[in-house]
């Protein structure tokens, strides 16, 4: 029986109220055959999305102000004080497809007092514990998925408390063909003997990281490795009887003579050259014939010391079976992936069985003091430093951070150094923290998004504070002074759509803009000074923006346009009651301006991630459903029939 012959008998039912009915009905629509299933817990947050508006508002006053660097061009960090849910909604807005890097730190749900559900604190032994914990973590993964841009990655922290049931629910939301890796994370210094203790379960020290990406067959993923001396990492391969092949050295380059031109898989050129009159010799026999270590050697020649590997790739089929000889060849072509993607490189290949030539410099990183062996590290994670943690930033927080050697890790697996990350468990900012160091260290301009509750006044008290630190300096720790905070409130609005709401809208969604835009600065705009009642203006390293909440004032503006210099085009919010942006009004700057209507664009944006909830009487809406299904299949024989009839016609 399929769920309409089901719900057909569930009308029939006599003694049964429409609510009744309606909750049967649910349980049908709602049923999953295969996944992950919970029982549907209700939230808070949620419902109250439902019928308000979220809204974010600066925050200047004597316990939070923004920080605002001498740099013209330092990067924008954001705080957002207020429910996660909340903040991802709004972020729906400012930021859908946006986010290059999500981390977030989650509560474990271990049942002691570290996951509320409705303000209430999710006991062990809750009979809906797990249930309570999907509901929470689906709802907002489900979001933070919009926001992730096409090949961005997101990385959360579990133990193992949730996470298989974290592990099926991000297959359902990002897809299993998207997962990376599960990392295994040693977490803290075990101490003591003895097992678990009164549990009887073995001593826990380690914890997890999921890996997901929004796209991972076209992600560029910058994998993490370890730095080690050379010479001790090759002396550790010997005691440990490992072999060690990158012992040649080409001498003498030779000069490349051009041979044919192939074509790869996508059709691309491959040009094929031929090396005539090289010379290699060994590491060994360069160390005796000039009476010098090995060590000299490998720094002295780190550029030509290479190895041959049988590497199983499409590139080196093509030029063994293009070429033949036992001589050495280049191929000269742009790699569709990895990290050279559309780049023009030459990769050699040498023998009569044509194995690719490796060289040592690109595993290596050399520094004035000295040569580095890097490998890439695996998905056991026991190199990180738990020791000073807690006093990382300056703050106290007894729920536990994370060291920012860890997230500096996730992060730097994105290869943009501009990119944007969100951590929406924010807790004590170590994420943000965590961007700004890393920006100092490699003068990238990645910028930081986090958002929290301000329970126990969290946010206020020790997110922000920490962030102040980092940025003003603590103890011997010298400021990070190159960055601009900026700490934003949640506030809400009523959602029905009456003329004084949508006005109250657009005047509250100053905001929102601002942060869409990335653009906080205000300025006169032709020369003349904003009444803020009618519009405001932005204006900063070249991008500009105008929100216009009064549109008497339309005409007025597009004639001081007309006398503007030339520029990046005027991103134009102007209230409207519709979607119409009052294009016929700047019709004689249309080439000067990008208009948007509000609060249309907002409400479009908060429907898909939190459509208003519809009546749950579903009686009527499934009889109409049913009566649509039944007059559409009769439709169906009834075409079938006609087709009949003029097939018999024709004969």
């Amino acid at each position: 029986m399929n769920k309409t012959e089901l719900a057909r008998k569930i009308l029939t039912l006599e003694g049964l109220s429409n609510e009744e009915k309606t909750a049967l009905l649910e349980l049908i629509r709602g049923h999953k055959k295969y996944g992950l299933v919970w029982e549907e817990k209700p939230e808070d947050i949620e419902e109250r999305l439902r019928e308000d508006l979220p809204v974010l508002v600066e925050r200047n006053d004597e316990k939070v102000h923004p920080i605002i660097s001498d740099n013209p061009d330092a990067p924008n960090h954001l705080i957002i004080e207020g429910d996660n849910l909340a903040a991802l909604t709004e972020l729906s807005y400012t930021h859908a497809g946006k986010i290059d890097v999500i981390y977030i730190d989650p509560p474990y749900n271990t049942g002691n007092k570290d996951f509320k559900y409705n303000d209430k604190y999710v006991d062990s032994d809750d009979e809906f514990r797990h249930s309570k914990w999907l509901c929470f973590m689906s709802k907002r993964l489900k979001i933070a998925k919009s926001l992730l841009s096409y090949n961005g990655l997101i990385f959360i922290s579990i133990d193992d408390n949730e996470q298989a049931a974290l592990r099926m629910l991000c297959d359902e939301i990002f897809g299993s063909n998207n997962f990376l890796n599960c990392v295994s994370i040693k977490a803290k210094a075990s101490s003591g003997a003895s097992g678990g203790g009164e549990d009887k379960k073995l001593k826990k020290n380690i914890e997890y990281l999921l890996i997901y990406s929004n796209n991972l067959n076209e992600a560029d993923i910058v994998f993490p490795v370890s730095s080690t001396p050379l010479m001790e990492y090759i002396e550790d391969k010997k005691e440990k009887g490992i072999s060690w092949s990158y012992t040649n050295v080409m001498t003498k380059p030779g000069t490349k003579h051009y041979v044919t031109t192939i074509k790869a898989g996508n059709g691309d050129d491959i040009n094929i050259y031929e090396v005539l009159d090289f010379e290699i010799q060994s590491v060994s026999t360069l160390a005796k014939k000039f009476n010098k270590t090995e060590e000299e050697i490998y720094t002295e020649y780190i550029d030509s010391i290479f190895t041959t590997e049988n590497a199983q790739t499409s590139i080196r089929t093509r030029v063994a079976d293009a070429v033949s000889g036992d001589g050495l060849f280049l191929a000269e072509y742009k790699p569709v992936s990895g990290r050279n993607k559309g780049k023009l490189i030459e990769v050699g290949f040498i023998g009569a069985t044509k194995r690719l030539v490796s060289y040592l410099k690109n595993t290596c990183h050399i520094t004035p003091n000295g040569v580095f062996k890097l490998e890439k590290i695996g998905t056991l994670w026991s190199d990180l430093s738990w020791s000073s943690v807690s006093k990382e930033g300056a703050v106290p927080f007894p729920a536990g951070k994370k060291p920012i050697s860890l997230i500096r890790r996730i992060i730097e697996m994105c290869p943009s150094n501009d990119c944007i990350v969100l951590d929406f468990f924010a807790g004590s900012g170590s994420t943000a923290h965590a961007v700004m160091s890393l920006n100092a260290s490699d003068g990238g301009k990645r910028t930081a998004i986090v958002a929290t509750s301000n329970e126990n006044k969290i946010c206020e008290t020790i997110t922000y504070p920490r962030l102040y630190n980092v940025i003003h300096g603590y103890g011997k720790v010298v400021g990070l002074a190159d960055n601009n905070l900026r700490y934003y409130r949640t506030e809400f609005l009523p959602r029905e759509r009456s003329v004084k709401n949508m006005r109250e809208l657009v005047q509250a969604s100053t905001g929102l803009l601002c942060i869409k835009n990335d653009l906080y600065t205000e300025a006169p705009f032709g020369g003349r000074k904003m009444n803020p009642k009618y519009a405001r203006y932005f204006e900063n390293s070249g991008k500009r923006m105008l929100v216009i909440y009064e549109e008497q004032a339309i005409p007025f503006i597009a004639d001081i346009i007309k006398t503007m210099p030339d520029g990046e085009k005027i991103k134009i919010y102007v209230f409207s009651h519709g979607s119409y942006a009052y294009d016929d009004e700047f019709a004689e700057v249309e080439d000067r301006v990008e208009l948007c209507a509000l609060p249309q664009a907002i409400y479009d944006a908060y429907q898909k991630v939190l459509p208003k909830r519809k009546p749950k009487f579903l009686v009527d809406d499934l009889v109409t459903e049913i009566e649509e299904t039944e007059a559409a299949e009769a439709q169906a024989t009834l075409d079938f029939g006609d087709n009949e009839a003029e097939e018999g016609g024709d004969e």
